[in-house]
């Protein structure tokens, strides 16, 4: 089967294009999860990676094979010897840029964008597999990563709902309603870990809220502790983060 790809393995129009296209594609796929949750970066992001990706490994190709070739007499003239990983390398250090911009840390307190990121950076491995011709990689690890954003959140959901250290969000009218929300929480049996209060700002109408870092007893459930605390006076919003 290996041996069916060594046609496609080498520096031809067909290699070329049959790359650039699976680059297109497995990007997409990737991307079209992350597009349907409205994620800042989704189906064309992860396309224009991946297809980026693969143009740098085969400049890199490229460059070899001219300097292997028609180049080769004034590249011993000049001196010049040509690394072919060293375009690949500068792709795996810039993705970080745009991993860094996907990922922020929102008023609650909780990280957003670490799946994206994750993503773009697979997205642009991938990329450079796809411009390497390493087909069978590019195949599997593609499956893997559509298995990993799709299907595994699910387990993942599983996981979250029975997990007893839990972050919940309140947003409430005074600071002086803080302590009602500890004992409402210290009543259902739960140990509170931290407590990070913002005391909001009047001129922007900021209302006062804060996240509860708490661990649930093994009797107790997750909705159990929320609904709790919504039944008090005065809380305007309640999320668990």
């Amino acid at each position: 089967m290996i041996d069916a790809f060594d046609y496609l393995r080498e520096f031809n129009i067909a290699a070329v294009t049959l790359r650039l296209v699976l680059a297109m594609l497995f990007g997409g796929m990737l991307g079209l999860e992350r597009a349907r949750k409205r994620r800042a970066a989704g189906f064309r992001t992860y396309m224009i990676v991946c297809i980026g990706a693969t143009l740098a490994i085969l400049l890199s190709q490229y460059e070899a094979a001219m300097l292997a070739g028609p180049w080769k007499d004034v590249a011993d003239y000049v001196g010049i010897h040509s690394d072919v990983s060293r375009f690949g390398a500068q792709v795996i250090n810039g993705i970080g840029f745009l991993g860094t911009g996907t990922i922020i840390v929102t008023g609650r307190q909780e990280v957003k964008g670490l799946t994206t990121a994750a993503g773009l950076w697979a997205s642009a491995c991938m990329g450079l597999a796809i411009g390497a011709g390493f087909y069978e990689c590019v195949i599997l690890a593609v499956l893997l990563i559509t298995f990993c954003v799709r299907l595994l959140p699910i387990f993942e959901g599983f996981l979250v709902e029975r997990a007893q250290n839990i972050n919940i969000y309140v947003e409430f009218a005074s600071l002086d309603d803080v302590g009602a929300i500890i004992s409402r929480i210290k009543e259902q049996g739960a140990q509170i870990f931290e407590v990070d209060i913002n005391h909001g700002e009047e001129n922007r109408s900021l209302k006062p809220s804060a996240v509860f870092s708490i661990r649930l007893n093994q009797r107790c459930l997750h909705e159990e502790v929320l609904t709790a605390i919504s039944d008090l006076e005065h809380i305007t919003m309640i999320d668990e983060v």
